[in-house]
């Protein structure tokens, strides 16, 4: 699929996400604040990027002002998404609130934290 076919079918930016490619990867751009009530506009970008064969996806949280287990749920459910389909997902965040609540909920060593987004040419190991 190329990018333009990406963005293409990648739902429309929303109050907490958006979707956009870089090189391999399908960007997923979250932003605000991350809980109950706004956890489904996070899904259906998460959706769309796991819904290929090998998708692989970068989910950034540096925009993000708060996240709850609501989020962790969310990624939770698009990572098995994604390793289903022979891909992986993997996040990005430079802060340590996102840290500690990893840590705290156990998830720190399925979803150890890039510091910052890949080069285009650059595969995330």
């Amino acid at each position: 699929m190329t990018a333009e076919a990406d963005e293409r079918d990648s739902p429309a930016a929303n109050s907490c996400a958006r979707t956009r490619s870089s090189g391999p990867f399908t960007v997923v751009e979250v932003s605000g604040e991350i809980d109950m009530a706004t956890a489904d506009l996070v899904i259906d970008h998460l959706d769309a990027a796991t819904a290929v064969e090998e998708p692989d996806v970068l989910v950034d949280l540096r925009p993000v002002e708060f996240f709850d287990c609501s989020g962790l749920r969310v990624l939770c459910r698009a990572e098995r998404r994604a390793r289903e389909r022979g891909g992986r997902l993997r996040i990005v965040s430079d802060g340590p609130r996102i840290d500690r609540l990893l840590r705290a909920s156990g998830l720190f060593g399925r979803f150890p934290p890039l510091r910052v987004l890949p080069s285009h040419d650059e595969r995330p190991q």
